[in-house]
């Protein structure tokens, strides 16, 4: 049978299957001319997107902040009205999942998602992302982020004959953890995974889903195969453009040539002796008039049909201050506790002029603390914290979910030179349309390069960035690698994506 979900102009149809575990009696998920915008939207997110894919494919997500991946999923999930078919052999699950009370056992929580599995089969899956198992008798709200992750996509993973839509895991994994949790995605099959860590995508999908700047498509392999085809195709048609451009401006002067040679024989016409001759030498300029305009308009419509997904990812620029000595901070035995416990150290450290240090460790060691530390925020330790005289510090947090206003009044209170502020965000792909847009209505990639923007704005000693690739695209964390390589800022920060940090990072400090 057929349930319908209908949808104004369009419908979401389930098709209803029988299957073995596992084993799909229909295999394709089909999306049919979607078109959507947000009822208050000012622009359109899908126009007429067509494309299918299989449901055991293991499909990585990928395209820039903003740009609708999470809505894609959203509409996959029935939850808005839009023009068009989606139809579906298998229903859908979506990551992250709302816990309705955190406060129960997470035995409870768990169970609750995956009502039909049993108890051994969940403590095998936990066991596979090494989750130990007696946080199932610990209330669900106790779990670190990394644990409630892994332990809900364990949950998931176990309501068979469900197709799972995972909207960026990674971002409460630490590196350890997101190689765990790729190794586990590795080996199931049927989900979609929106990620912009380009290690972890190389390590378990086998399709990439790329949602383009003119459309979508769908093309065999991870991540790194992807992009360099993208990358080649994307030279390719550059290289075309300029052929065409010439093209087109050596036609358009022919065009002129031959505009003035037939006004020269329209004015031989007065007086002729041999008008026949004159009208046949008229004929001709004429045709090759003609001939030149066709092959002009070919030059056009074949130029048209090019570029409409071209990123191209400008040069970000940073002006640091230089500090008066080499030792800009030291920890000396430092130790962060939480309710009176140490979580992580005792270390000692420096931090000297031109140094990108990367402070690297499981979720909960007290990495964030020790940034906060330098900014002077009461994070309760022991051991010494030095800061040099008149050290201006520049900090991004972690969190950007309080962001809200216009992007005018962040730069107002933030103290930020207003017009270079949105000229870094323009280069970071923001539209014209997002500066009077309210920020809280901003995608999480989009927040975050608020923050940024922000830390690019200022002329400071020492930038202290707190996961700043959090949420954000990889054309963006690209262009961050390519700054920091370029200007060399004095740097601690905390990042899980391995591609970056061996882009950037002098050196690593392990709590």
């Amino acid at each position: 049978g057929i349930v319908g979900y209908r949808k104004a102009q369009g419908r979401l149809f389930l098709l209803s299957a029988f299957f073995r575990k596992g084993d799909f009696f229909m295999s394709r998920i089909q999306v049919e001319h979607l078109t959507f915008s947000y009822p208050s939207g000012w622009d359109t997110i899908f126009d007429d997107v067509s494309f299918q894919i299989d449901t055991d494919w293991r499909l990585g997500f990928v395209g820039r902040n903003g740009k609708g991946k999470t809505t894609f999923l959203r509409l996959l999930m029935g939850e808005y009205e839009y023009r068009g078919r989606i139809l579906s052999s298998v229903p859908f699950d979506y990551f992250p999942y709302a816990v309705a009370d955190p406060g129960r056992p997470t035995a409870e929580v768990l169970q609750s998602v995956c009502p039909q599995a049993a108890a051994w089969e969940l403590l095998r899956e936990l066991s596979c992302l090494e989750v130990r198992a007696d946080v199932l008798q610990r209330p669900f709200e106790t779990l670190s982020n990394g644990e409630r992750t892994k332990a809900l996509l364990a949950a998931l993973f176990l309501n068979e004959g469900r197709f799972l839509l995972i909207d960026e895991p990674t971002n409460h994994l630490d590196a350890k953890a997101r190689a765990v949790t790729a190794a586990y995605l590795q080996r199931k099959k049927g989900f979609i995974l929106v990620s912009h860590d380009r290690r972890f995508l190389d390590a378990c999908v086998d399709h990439i889903l790329s949602l383009n700047r003119a459309d979508i498509e769908v093309q065999s392999g991870n991540f790194t195969s992807w992009m360099e085809n993208f990358e080649n195709r994307q030279a390719s048609e550059l290289a075309q453009n300029e052929r065409l451009q010439s093209d087109i401006k050596r036609l358009k002067q022919a065009a002129a040539r031959t505009a003035v040679w037939s006004d020269r024989v329209e004015a031989s016409k007065a007086g002729s002796a041999d008008k026949g001759y004159v009208g046949h030498k008229a004929a001709k300029m004429m045709k090759r008039s003609k001939f030149i305009e066709a092959r002009q308009q070919k030059a056009v419509e074949e130029k048209s049909g090019l570029l409409k997904n071209i990123e191209r990812a400008e040069p970000l620029k940073l002006s640091p201050l230089r500090y008066h000595s080499e030792r800009l901070a030291a920890f000396d035995e430092v130790a962060v506790s939480y309710d009176g416990v140490p979580v992580c150290g005792p270390l000692s450290f420096e931090i000297r002029q031109g140094d990108r240090i990367a402070l690297a460790g499981k979720n909960g060691s007290g990495k964030s603390s020790l940034l906060k530390l330098l900014t002077g925020a009461p994070v309760p330790h022991s051991g010494t914290v030095s800061v040099g005289s008149g050290l201006v510090i520049s900090y991004v947090p972690q969190d950007a979910s309080h962001l809200q206003g216009l992007l005018s009044d962040y730069a107002r209170e933030h103290r930020l030179d207003e017009s270079l502020f949105k000229a870094i965000l323009r280069k970071l792909d923001f539209e014209r349309v997002m500066f009077e847009k309210d920020i809280r209505d901003f995608s999480g990639g989009q927040k975050k390069k608020v923050l940024l923007a922000g830390s690019l704005c200022e002329r400071a000693h020492l930038y202290i960035w707190d996961e700043p690739l959090n949420y954000i695209d990889v054309y963006s964390r690209m262009q961050l690698e390519n700054l920091i390589r370029a200007f060399g800022p004095t740097m601690l920060f905390v990042e899980h994506d391995a591609a970056f940090l061996e882009a950037t990072a002098t050196k690593t400090v392990r709590l």
